[in-house]
């Protein structure tokens, strides 16, 4: 890469750390009057949390919210650059601002819908291993921790995205960026890892899809 290219590639990666960083369950408590979600359940501003203090309809927006997040600065890193080890660093960076917010004292969400959002523009076929995962796991033991660690680190698609970079199909930057992205979102799962090793985790409760 040349001087010019390394310097947009550091201001991309800059950029989508503070888009990772925006705290769209905060954004929207404030723009319409609901309960902060930092205030309630685990104190995270992510869509199970933001379902917790302010019902489905804000949820989803906090939600796409953070997925977006995820999406946007791959997609431009990719339309600018057309780089592939730029357009992870671009993810991660996205990833690490969704769970470690500039705005927030270095806190935030988990970082599951942003991760989401990234591998949507990186490795569709991922999604859907890793929904159906995330769904069943939520259904069985109302444990949306679980879900989420268990889809996040689906086999399948891992094993699958480091088979087609070993073939030459992928560049070998779209794994690696895939298993630092679950680690990431691991990381920001670590008192929810603790409490369902010690049988205390919340579990979710159903009623809540029904609140407005």
């Amino acid at each position: 890469m040349s001087t010019d290219e390394i310097i947009v590639a550091i201001l991309l990666v800059a950029a989508s750390y503070v888009a990772g960083s925006i705290p769209f369950g905060v954004v929207v408590s404030r723009l319409t009057g609901a309960p902060d979600p930092r205030t309630l359940g685990s104190g995270r501003t992510g869509g199970t949390n933001a379902l917790r203090a302010m019902g489905r309809k804000r949820a989803l927006v906090v939600v796409t919210g953070d997925v977006l997040k995820g999406a946007v600065p791959v997609l431009v890193a990719r339309y600018v650059t057309g780089n592939a080890a730029v357009e992870v660093l671009c993810a991660v960076f996205a990833i690490l601002g969704a769970t470690h917010s500039v705005f927030l004292g270095l806190r935030g969400g988990r970082g599951v819908a942003t991760s989401v959002g990234t591998v949507l523009v990186i490795f569709p076929p991922a999604i859907l291993v890793g929904v159906p995962v995330f769904v069943g796991v939520i259904l069985a033991t109302r444990y949306v921790s679980l879900g989420s660690l268990l889809s996040t680190a689906a086999g399948a698609a891992l094993v699958a995205v480091w088979w087609l970079a070993a073939n030459g199909t992928v560049s070998v930057a779209y794994p690696v960026g895939a298993t630092l992205g679950v680690a990431l979102v691991w990381v920001a799962h670590a008192d929810n890892i603790h409490r369902l090793l010690t049988g205390t985790e919340r579990r979710f409760d159903l009623d809540m899809l029904a609140r407005d």
